[in-house]
């Protein structure tokens, strides 16, 4: 997982060590992470942690059709800055890959391996092994082997105690499964499946909220329920073993359309990415309670709910666009893998209705799709 490769000095007095990278400590931390790794990893993998590359057999693949290869990247963000003030790391793992293997399942793919990139200023073995555990719970949940990695020590360039993580990985999708605005029709309901919390998005206005208010991560609040910086790590939920599920089954085959993961960009323009253009949707605030967290924060700013629909998720961590007569299939299914769903809307492909005082919003991220927008008041 962590390739400690040094270069030896000769005869030179100046050593990798001195320089400030700790091979020792890096391979210390192998060790350490070995285990959580391998429970990750079936028959498929091949070769052991610490090569230079991973292995994966991709025999399976024979059986599809015509199989596509889904590939995702990410990170977490500045989430990690909250994580580092509380020393605690067990639950930025799960977050990134929420962030990198939710993404897959979105075309309708099973994911099959991931891969990480650790950049640290100093390695503190137990503070990587943690990580990198959390990491490894949440692949083995999600279905997903864990076939390597990187950490880089990267001493004068980021401090002793910081660093970020990243990941990729990778999934299949029989050619003639794959989920797309494609799919999407009139009259195809908007189900929205419910957040854990803020997950990995929006956490530089969540920070400069706090620093603004003279608010602490260590500090313990009534208003959060906790020690804000806790509440605030709430792991994000995890898409992937639950939808992979609910798509295999025959009774609901052709059933979903399309699927959204609502991360940067907020609510409608995660939502429209996944519509064909020509059609529109209007998300209703009503038929949801956006969680605590996110009427404090609002709050402590001084700001609306609504001010934050492009930034945060406001409790839809994901959308299932789905055929009308399947809808209540769909919803049970899902709810049935431990998620709250509940409908927000409906597709229309007929003349977009007058914008009035609030706009409709059209793609995103380079997507020519659908129109959306949030519509009513939310629930108390």
């Amino acid at each position: 997982m962590l390739a400690a490769r040094v270069r030896e000095n000769g005869g030179m007095s100046n050593s990798y060590a001195e320089a400030g990278v700790d091979t020792e400590a890096g391979d210390r931390a192998v060790e350490l992470m070995k285990a959580a790794v391998q429970r990750t990893q079936g028959p498929e993998v091949l070769g052991g942690v610490g090569g230079f590359a991973g292995l994966f057999d991709v025999s399976a693949l024979r059986s599809f059709a015509h199989p596509l290869l889904a590939t995702s990247t990410d990170g977490v963000g500045t989430k990690i800055a909250i994580a580092q003030a509380l020393d605690k790391h067990d639950t930025i793992g799960q977050d990134l890959v929420g962030m990198v293997v939710d993404d897959i399942v979105v075309v309708g793919a099973r994911p099959l391996f991931m891969t990480d990139y650790i950049a640290c200023g100093r390695v503190v073995p137990e503070r990587i092994a943690t990580i990198v555990a959390g990491i490894a719970r949440a692949c083995a949940e999600t279905g997903t082997a864990l076939v390597g990695g990187e950490t880089a020590e990267h001493p004068g360039l980021m401090g002793p105690d910081d660093y970020d993580v990243a990941g990729a990985a990778v999934g299949a999708v029989e050619a003639d499964a794959v989920l797309g605005a494609d799919r999407v029709r009139h009259g195809d309901v908007v189900l929205a499946l419910e957040s854990s919390g803020l997950h990995s998005n929006g956490f530089s206005l969540v920070r400069h909220i706090l620093a603004g208010a003279g608010l602490s991560y260590t500090d313990r609040s009534d208003d959060f329920g906790g020690v804000i910086g806790e509440v605030l790590l709430e792991p994000t939920r995890l898409y992937t073993g639950p939808l992979v599920r609910v798509l295999a089954r025959l009774e609901l085959a052709g059933a979903v359309h399309s699927l959204s993961h609502v991360t940067g960009g907020g609510i409608a323009a995660n939502l429209a990415r996944v519509l064909p253009r020509g059609s529109w949707v209007e998300v209703d605030r009503s038929s949801w309670s956006p969680a605590p967290v996110f009427r404090v924060l609002s709050s402590i700013a001084g700001t609306s709910l609504e001010s934050a629909e492009g930034t945060w998720n406001l409790g839809i961590g994901f959308f299932a666009v789905v055929a009308a007569e399947a809808a209540d299939a769909v919803t049970a299914a899902i709810e049935a893998e431990g998620i709250r769903t509940w409908p927000v809307g409906t597709v229309s492909t007929t003349a977009l209705p007058d914008a009035g005082d609030v706009a409709f919003e059209q793609g995103a991220k380079g997507v020519d799709g659908g129109a959306v927008r949030l519509v009513g008041s939310y629930a108390g």
